[in-house]
């Protein structure tokens, strides 16, 4: 394994997760809710009386974020090696690891990490292997 030394951004990358940090512990003493993306996204799909504006604004915000980037920076370059069938497949997979799960990533591994949460501790773990075992397994047994 090597490590691309130039493309290697210690300061961005631990400013991003600060931000994330602190828009995840205010959001929950703001809302006493937990920023779990699908939780959020389920909520819309199933709305209660009150709960459904919030949910919206949110998303929103994760729509226009990048649009209103876009205004002052160019998008970073982004390469997928991989097709529509395998992005799908990947998709469904994720959408059924969060429901078996109970949560998204982001609901358990910044959230539910945070407020010490055992079931968020054994999710985030599973994610992790999850994802170790099959970059594994695809560059290594597979060959791909």
């Amino acid at each position: 394994m090597t490590i691309d030394w130039s493309a290697f951004t210690p300061w961005s990358a631990a400013i991003g997760g600060v931000v994330i940090g602190l828009a995840a512990a205010l959001f929950v003493l703001v809302n006493g809710r937990v920023a779990g993306i699908s939780g959020i996204i389920g909520g819309l799909l199933r709305p209660r009386a009150g709960d459904f504006a919030w949910r919206l604004a949110f998303v929103a915000g994760l729509i226009l974020a990048p649009l209103a980037y876009a205004t002052v920076a160019a998008y970073p370059s982004v390469t997928i090696e991989a097709g529509y069938p395998v992005l799908i497949a990947a998709g469904l997979l994720v959408g059924i690891g969060t429901r078996f799960a109970g949560g998204c990533t982001s609901g358990h591994g910044v959230c539910g990490l945070s407020r010490l949460s055992p079931r968020s501790l054994v999710a985030t773990l599973s994610f992790m292997a999850a994802g170790f075992v099959t970059v594994f397994v695809v560059r290594h047994t597979i060959g791909a």
